[in-house]
C-alpha cells in the first residue's frame, strides 16, 4: 500500500469519527434540553449551572483519560461542551473586570466556556453590585497573585456584600511588553495594572530603567493606551496585545516563573460538597490577649488545613482587623462544621463566604 493510500484510509477514519462526535454532541444537547424540561415541569428551582456537577464530570473524565490528549486538554474540551449545553438550558450572564482582553476575562472563559454571555465591567465594586442586583448571574474577580499577594479591593468588597463564593479559578499569568515601536530604546512610558507592573519590576528596572510607569485599571486598558501613544508600551496579555494590534517586544517578562493568579466566582449561593472543596470565611477576634490563637485553635484540633490567612481593616473601629481565612473542606463536612461552630463562639465577627470546589491544578 502506498503512503497516499494509507493517508486516505486514516483520513477517512477521522472523517467517520468526526461524524460520530457531531452526532453525540447534538445528542448531549438534546438531553440537556430534556433535563431543563423535566425540571421546569416539576416546578424545581431553575438553576442549571451546577459547579459541583461540572467538577465531578471533569474529574471523572480525567481519571478515565488514557491519552494521548493530556488531562488539561480534555478538561478544556469538555468544559466547552458543557458550556454549549448549558446555553441551551439557560443562557448565563457573567460579569468580569474589563475591558475585553484582561486576564479576568481569560479566567471567566476557563471557568464557564464560550457558551455564556460575558460582560466587561469597569470595577470590582461594579461586579459585586451587578451580581447582587441580579443583572449578572455570576461575577469573576481576582483575589490573589502568587507573586504580589492579595487583591485588597476584592477582600474589602466581601466585608459588606451578601454574595457567596461559588468557585475558584487559577490562571498561569504570562506578561509581555508590547508596543507599536520596534525597539526598546524608543519606549518612554509603560502602562499596566499595578499588579502587572509589580510582577515585572525587576525586568523593567534592568531593561527600561528610565521609562515612566503608569498604573491603569487593567492590562487591556494599558494595551489600548499604548496603541494610541507613540513612545508607549504596555505590560499585557497575549489577548490584549492581539486585540489592539500591538507587537510583542518581549515575552514572559514576569520576574518569577510560574506566576499564577487566583480568581473567585461570586454568586447568590454556594454549591453542595464534592469531596474536594475549599471554604472561605471572614472573622474578627475578640479584643483580648490570645484572641486570635483561641479563634484558630479549633482548626488544628479538628485536623483542618488552613491554606490562607490575610488581615484587612474591619471598618468597625480604629486598628480593628478582619481576618480572611481559606481552609480545605466544605462547611457541611462534619469536622469542618464543628470547627466553624467553635470558632463562631470565639469571634466578634464571623461569616462563611462560601464553600466551593477546589480549582483543578
Amino acid at each position: 500500500m502506498t503512503d497516499r493510500k494509507q493517508l486516505d484510509e486514516v483520513r477517512a477514519r477521522i472523517d467517520a469519527l468526526d461524524e460520530q462526535l457531531l452526532a453525540l454532541a447534538n445528542e448531549r444537547g438534546r438531553l440537556a434540553k430534556e433535563v431543563a424540561r423535566i425540571k421546569r415541569q416539576h416546578g424545581e428551582q431553575v438553576d442549571f449551572y451546577r459547579p459541583e456537577r461540572e467538577q465531578e464530570v471533569l474529574r471523572r473524565l480525567q481519571s478515565l483519560n488514557s491519552g494521548p490528549l493530556p488531562d488539561e486538554v480534555i478538561a478544556r474540551l469538555f468544559r466547552e461542551v458543557m458550556s454549549a449545553c448549558l446555553a441551551l438550558q439557560q443562557p448565563l450572564k457573567v460579569g468580569f473586570l474589563g475591558p475585553e482582553g484582561t486576564f479576568t476575562q481569560a479566567a471567566a472563559l476557563k471557568q464557564f466556556g464560550h457558551g455564556v454571555h460575558l460582560q466587561p465591567l469597569a470595577s470590582i465594586d461594579t461586579i459585586f453590585r451587578e451580581v447582587e442586583a441580579g443583572d449578572m448571574n455570576y461575577g469573576v474577580v481576582p483575589v490573589e497573585n502568587s507573586t504580589e499577594g492579595v487583591v485588597n479591593h476584592t477582600l474589602d468588597c466581601f466585608l459588606t456584600s451578601p454574595l457567596q463564593i461559588v468557585g475558584e479559578v487559577e490562571l498561569r499569568i504570562q506578561q509581555n511588553l508590547a508596543s507599536h515601536e520596534t525597539e526598546l530604546k524608543a519606549i518612554r512610558r509603560v502602562y499596566s495594572h499595578q499588579q502587572g507592573l509589580a510582577q515585572c519590576r525587576g525586568w523593567l528596572d534592568s531593561r527600561l530603567p528610565a521609562a515612566e510607569r503608569v498604573t491603569v485599571n487593567s492590562t487591556a486598558e494599558a494595551a489600548r493606551l499604548a496603541a494610541s501613544e507613540p513612545g508607549s508600551a504596555a505590560v499585557a496579555s497575549d489577548a490584549a496585545i492581539e486585540m489592539y494590534g500591538l507587537q510583542a517586544l518581549a515575552e514572559g517578562i514576569e520576574d518569577i516563573s510560574g506566576n499564577t493568579t487566583r480568581f473567585l466566582v461570586i454568586g447568590q449561593h454556594s454549591p453542595p460538597l464534592t469531596g474536594d472543596d475549599k471554604t472561605s470565611l471572614v472573622v474578627s477576634r475578640a479584643d483580648r490577649p490570645g484572641g486570635l490563637v483561641r479563634l484558630l485553635e479549633p482548626l488544628a484540633r479538628h485536623n483542618i488545613n488552613m491554606t490562607r490567612l490575610d488581615a484587612r481593616p474591619s471598618r468597625q473601629g480604629v486598628w480593628e482587623y478582619a481576618f480572611f481565612i481559606d481552609l480545605l473542606g466544605h462547611a457541611d463536612d462534619g469536622n469542618v462544621t464543628e470547627a466553624l461552630s467553635e470558632m463562631r463562639e470565639q469571634a466578634s465577627l464571623f461569616r462563611v463566604l462560601g464553600s466551593y470546589p477546589r480549582a483543578a491544578r
